[in-house]
């Protein structure tokens, strides 16, 4: 009997709930088991049992913001795979903060484009 293909799984986290959605959605049509949190909280959370593969976070938003998130992530799953994506300007000043304590973050502008964001995560 062929083995089952292990799907990889992604943790959608954007507070505009429409867009982490409709993210969610085609990575699931593309080969990923992804699920959408609307939260830097919730996706914290979420990823210490999901135990996904890769993080797809908004940099902006209310609680804790997607940088923050993904460092605290990354300190439960050393080897999970980071994308950041922002809209907005202050992203500029989160990152180099991040980037003083020794994070680095790949990032996306909004709005992404399915096919640059599959192309990133098949990376």
């Amino acid at each position: 009997m062929p083995e089952k293909q292990v799907r990889p799984k992604v943790l959608v986290v954007d507070d505009e709930q429409v867009i982490a959605n409709t993210l969610a959605m085609i990575l699931n049509q593309s080969g990923f088991e992804a699920r959408a949190v609307y939260s830097g909280e919730k996706a914290v959370e979420m990823a210490s049992t999901y135990q996904p593969d890769m993080l797809i976070t908004d940099v902006i938003m209310a609680d804790l913001n997607g940088i923050d998130a993904a460092i605290r992530i990354r300190a439960l799953l050393p080897k999970i795979k980071i994308l950041l994506f922002s809209g907005q300007a202050a992203t500029a000043d989160l990152l180099e903060k991040a980037r003083e304590k020794g994070y680095e973050f790949e990032i996306l502008a909004k709005p992404v484009h399915p096919q640059d964001l599959l192309s990133k995560l098949r990376a």
